[in-house]
């Protein structure tokens, strides 16, 4: 059932651009490139072309089937499929934006320990971390959204450090080009998609939105400013590897960050590093919000204390994840799932939203 939400806590259409863009740009722009390119190599590019806009159809088919609605995510499984059958649905999409919480979390606190803090533990920065999640995300969702647009702007002179390693590229690498086949350009998309995941957030926080329709223009430009910036990171990243060592960086973006050099810096990776805590602070804001948002919706519980009690769960699986290769595991088995959330059940739901539509309206 929709709860009114009162203007006071509503945001701005334009907002939806950074909540977008910055959503999408998580841990993706530090290692996408690598699981990209396995594929297809020196044509990774294509697939950030193709994923762009199939996000692009995603965002509509979304934006579609909230206008009508008029609701979120749960209001739409209720409609389409019932009070219990919904609700499980919408159980069982905030269990996966949980362990995608856990994901963002634990590789950012992988990366620190390996670039800057090898003996850092876990649970201490962890907690950290999620003590500034709870803080922002009871501040209310515009809060989080005030969040998610510093994050945006604020590391937005990092842009400017993919421009340096150009002048050490040799761009014949990306030559010659569509020299893969569609059945290899098909799988790299895989890896692709993920990386542009966050867009369907939107599913969370529509009602949150003034003149919610007006939005989707929003939508659509901050995914397109993503592909772009992708675009840019992945042709920068083919000219400056050579194919057979960018399969072994895992973060490529890192390593090309070593080569700045600046009088008052000797090791830039360190600054960009803590500049992206920015960039991942909101991006799990959200998460947590949409969540804790979601079950209380559905099981009329108070926010505050089902954050706190989603917080801890993240904690307790963070530090359970200890090594590289626990790490990774997690993170296929994660990825997996949000690929055929992404690829297949909004497409499904769409369909099945609108089969159902026009059945009501024969009635």
């Amino acid at each position: 059932m929709k709860t009114a939400i009162k203007d006071q806590f509503l945001v701005s259409p334009f907002l939806v651009f950074f909540l977008v863009h910055g959503m999408q740009y998580g841990v993706g722009p530090l290692s996408f490139q690598r699981d990209i390119a396995n594929y297809v190599g020196h044509d990774a590019w294509i697939p950030i072309l193709i994923s762009g806009i199939i996000v692009h159809l995603l965002i509509w088919m979304m934006y579609m089937m909230l206008n009508k609605d008029k609701g979120d995510l749960m209001t739409i499984h209720q409609r389409t499929f019932g009070k219990w059958l919904g609700n499980l649905l919408s159980l069982l999409i905030i269990l996966y934006v949980l362990a995608e919480s856990v994901t963002v979390l634990r590789s950012y606190i992988e990366i620190v320990q390996v670039w800057m803090f090898p003996l850092l533990k876990t649970w201490p920065f962890a907690l950290v971390l999620l003590f500034s999640v709870y803080y922002v995300v009871s501040g209310g969702f515009r809060t989080v959204t005030g969040v998610c647009f510093l994050a945006v702007v604020l590391p937005a002179y990092l842009i400017l450090t993919f421009f340096v390693p150009i002048q050490f590229s040799d761009f014949r690498n990306l030559l010659p080009v569509f020299d893969h086949s569609l059945f290899d350009i098909a799988k790299s998309i895989k890896g692709a998609v993920l990386a542009f995941s966050g867009f369907e957030y939107g599913l969370f926080y529509y009602p949150f939105i003034k003149q919610p329709e007006s939005s989707q223009k929003w939508a659509h430009l901050g995914n397109l400013f993503t592909t772009c910036l992708y675009l840019l990171i992945m042709i920068v990243t083919l000219g400056f590897f050579d194919q057979g060592y960018l399969q072994k960086v895992i973060w490529p973006t890192l390593m090309m960050w070593k080569i700045i050099k600046l009088p008052f810096v000797e090791r830039f990776e360190i600054i960009g590093v803590t500049s992206w805590a920015v960039v991942m602070l909101p991006i799990i804001c959200l998460m947590f919000w949409s969540a804790s948002r979601g079950i209380k919706e559905m099981f009329k519980l108070k926010q505050r204390n089902v954050l706190a009690v989603l917080l801890f769960l993240c904690l307790i699986v963070s530090c359970i994840l200890i090594d590289r290769e626990t790490i990774e595991q997690y993170n296929t088995i994660v990825g997996e799932i949000g690929f055929w959330i992404l690829f297949a059940y909004i497409p499904f739901l769409f369909i099945c939203y609108h089969i159902r539509f026009k059945m009501r309206k024969k009635i």
